[in-house]
């Protein structure tokens, strides 16, 4: 009977895994066993951090809003409430970008939605 090692295949894996952990420090890139545990946490943490970076991106996004329109006399969910109100439909990306690199647009921007409060008769 033949006696199969593997030799080839498992050299060819282990390969792939050390290639993914260089860069690590000290047994986390040279020993084995160290360097499957790390590599298959780094990729669980990936996984993991695609989506949160979707929320983290959102939150910083309202922070910057929110600053931005309280310089300007109104909080973030009243001048979200006054752009829906006005039927404008920016997500909060190009609101964000807007605060910070076109300031003239978003002055103007606020003036709608404090408009558009003010005609739906929410008080200031």
């Amino acid at each position: 009977m033949v006696r199969v090692t593997y030799g080839a295949p498992r050299r060819k894996k282990k390969s792939r895994y050390f290639r993914q952990a260089k860069g690590y420090f000290g047994g986390r890139s040279k020993l084995w066993r160290t360097v499957r545990e790390s590599v298959m946490r780094s990729w669980a943490y990936a996984y993991r951090d695609r989506r949160q970076k979707k929320r983290q991106f959102r939150r910083l996004w309202i922070l910057r809003i929110n600053a931005a329109a309280r310089m300007r006399g109104i909080t973030y969910s009243r001048f979200i409430a006054g752009l829906k109100k006005a039927g404008i439909d920016l997500n909060r990306k190009q609101l964000s970008e807007l605060a910070i690199h076109d300031k003239a647009a978003f002055d103007a921007l606020v003036e709608e939605a404090k408009a558009a409060l003010e005609g739906a008769g929410v008080g200031s």
